[in-house]
């Protein structure tokens, strides 16, 4: 479902025209307004496509690259766990009366030069598991750089919403200003005719002056969210950044249910500690394993000058002595963490749960609001200015009554914009904790 704001504008350029048709004076802020939609104008020329953007912060975002090289670093781990030790190589000699090499070599039995190679071989089914938790690992960083990415789309997606929003208030502030200005105006003239209040002038320019200070703020907040983007994009800062389009309503066709759905199925934070359970899982057979003895044989060979060669053959065995104090209270640890990360994939999966629920009704909140504004609040409120408009001309309705319904409906074309940013960002963010597309 797509909903666009088009009757409040319509509402809105009638009660321009009635006001224009009052004074028929040219104001001097015309050339203003006028060069400001020229520049507004030239701006829309480039339009900032959020498609564009995020396939550039998927390109050049540090964070990004930084968490894929840690992956690919991890991705190296498995074939170095699972390997055996490397070899040990031993050259050496024996001598009989001074200690250099070869000394009484082929008359005493004792002399000889030689080397040794030792290699340790663990018990069957170590190396496996170490293998085995380095790859769990390797794919709990693969989820951490999935969730990586899906954070920096979903800021990049909040800093384009709200700058969208910027695109749209300021406008929609600009015109307005313009209009309490011709007020100013029509009063000032009224007032010159002793047929106004002077606190109606008072109260238009203190009006006016609030519309200033909250362009002054959406201009300070445009340019921030310029700098935010840029510093996604990984640009140099103070690069130019185009105009986004108008955003437009368009209502998700995803179900709470379908969203908890996806959570379960690829939300990359449940699927991170669901890794991070499956190794505590191998890391206690490792430690079941520990109990057993790891082995390293040697083979060395002897060279005794005019007598025959020697050759030696050992197998050392290592025995867990100490295993109530090693290998017992490492099986405990292994267990007490594989609890731990039960547990914290608990926490995770009901704090997500939640989260995603609590921005469905957020945005669901949302959507209701601006079908309410665009159908209903803002018609009904423009068409109360323009009657209180024309009854102020004739002098039955005060200047307040005339203010206040003005205010009114520029407070109520505002929550429009803000409800439809706000709903955007409940999207995103929902987007971030799925890892699946919601926004239409």
């Amino acid at each position: 479902m797509e909903l666009r704001f088009g009757v409040a504008s319509a509402s809105k350029s009638i009660v321009v025209k009635r006001i224009l048709s009052v004074n028929t004076r040219r104001p001097r802020r015309s050339c203003i307004g006028l060069a400001w939609l020229a520049t507004s104008a030239l701006a829309a020329g480039q339009e900032l496509r959020l498609n564009d953007l995020v396939t550039e912060a998927l390109t050049n975002n540090p964070e990004i690259q930084a968490a894929q090289k840690n992956y690919e670093a991890a991705r190296q781990r498995p074939g170095q766990m699972s390997s055996l030790p490397d070899p040990m190589f031993s050259p050496g000699w024996t001598s009989n009366g001074n200690p250099l090499p070869g000394a009484q070599l082929g008359t005493n039995p004792t002399s000889a030069i030689g080397f040794m190679v030792t290699q340790e071989i663990p018990y069957p089914g170590k190396r496996g598991l170490r293998g085995q938790i380095a790859a769990k690992d390797a794919e709990a960083e693969f989820q951490t750089w999935q969730t990586t990415q899906l954070n920096i789309l979903s800021r990049l997606k909040k800093a384009y919403y709200r700058l969208s929003y910027d695109h749209s208030a300021i406008p929609v502030l600009e015109r307005n200003r313009v209009l309490l200005d011709r007020l100013l105006r029509i009063t000032e003239v009224r007032y010159s005719a002793g047929r106004a209040a002077q606190q109606d002038i008072f109260k238009t320019q203190t009006q006016i002056s609030v519309l200033e200070a909250r362009i002054i703020q959406l201009r300070r907040d445009e340019a921030a969210r310029k700098a935010e983007l840029n510093a996604l994009l990984n640009r140099r800062p103070g690069r130019p950044i185009g105009q986004p389009p108008e955003l437009q309503a368009k209502q998700t066709v995803r179900s709470l249910e379908e969203l908890f759905a996806l959570a379960s199925s690829q939300a990359p934070m449940l699927t991170r500690d669901q890794r991070m359970i499956e190794r505590s899982e191998l890391a206690v057979n490792l430690a079941h394993k520990d109990y057993y003895p790891d082995f390293a044989v040697s083979g060395g060979y002897f060279n005794q000058g005019s007598m025959s060669p020697m050759y030696q053959v050992r197998v050392d065995i290592t025995i867990p002595l100490y295993y109530r104090r090693k290998q017992a209270a490492a099986l405990t640890e292994q267990t007490q963490m594989l609890a731990g990360a039960r547990r914290t994939y608990e926490a995770t999966n009901q704090n997500l749960h939640f989260q995603i629920q609590d921005e469905f009704l957020a945005a669901e909140a949302s959507w209701k609001l601006l079908l309410l504004y665009s159908t209903t609040t803002v018609p009904q409120a423009s068409l109360a200015l323009e009657s209180s408009l024309s009854s102020y001309e004739t002098g039955s309705v005060d200047f307040l009554s005339v203010l206040t319904n003005y205010m009114s409906v520029l407070e109520f074309e505002l929550n429009y914009y803000e409800e439809l940013q706000n709903y955007y960002l409940s999207l995103s963010r929902i987007e971030e904790m799925i890892g699946a597309p919601v926004i239409p």
